[in-house]
């Protein structure tokens, strides 16, 4: 998608700016205004969220809806809910992951193939591979991951960075020298079985 941005908007930086803001946060363009599914969105805190002026927002919905390609895209667009940030207030765990992009197929199938046969339940998965950002993935699980399941993930080849976001059950936070969280439940386990990187 940078790729189509970058060839329809290379000569219009500050309405490329506009489109990139429209894009990430999944807002459509449909008969000359700016939507948040079925909610106009107004244009004045469009400008002052992005920093534009007003202008350029209107010459890019104009811009958009006049470039077939553009306006195919941008019609369509919806922002994608998602349990990432509420799972720890629920009880969940994520799973983030940075993968290496070449590796980042083989990776990722190989687990979710284990998470599966683990019988772990996922509750949802999102994940981007895009051409000019990071490869990466976030797993929400309903509950906490298996110290075994969670050893063996840290072992598929293709992952550049784990981190796994746990539900905070104390004041006190436990620093994991195992992966990046501010409490981990798996520490204590995972230093009895003297499980070395």
């Amino acid at each position: 998608m940078m790729l189509i941005l970058e060839a329809y908007f290379k000569n219009f930086p500050a309405r490329r700016k506009v489109a990139e803001f429209l894009f990430e946060n999944g807002l459509s363009v449909r008969n000359g205004k700016i939507y948040l599914r079925d909610v106009e969105v107004p244009i004045s805190e469009l400008s002052r969220i992005i920093g534009v002026n007003r202008k350029i927002i209107y010459h890019t919905i104009d811009y958009i809806e006049n470039t077939y390609p553009l306006r195919m895209i941008f019609e369509r667009l919806n922002p994608l809910p998602s349990l990432v940030n509420v799972a720890p207030i629920m009880g969940w765990e994520v799973l983030e992951i940075e993968f290496d992009k070449e590796e980042y197929s083989r990776a990722l199938s190989e687990l979710l193939e284990y998470l599966y046969e683990s019988g772990v339940p996922v509750m949802e998965i999102f994940s981007r591979n895009l051409r000019q950002e990071d490869a990466k993935a976030y797993i929400v699980i309903d509950g906490t991951l298996p110290v075994d399941v969670f050893m063996k993930i840290k072992d598929i080849p293709g992952f550049k960075k784990l981190v796994l976001h746990t539900p905070e059950k104390s004041k006190e936070k436990i620093v994991c020298s195992h992966c990046e969280v501010n409490y981990c439940p798996k520490k204590v386990v995972i230093e009895n079985l003297n499980y070395k990187h």
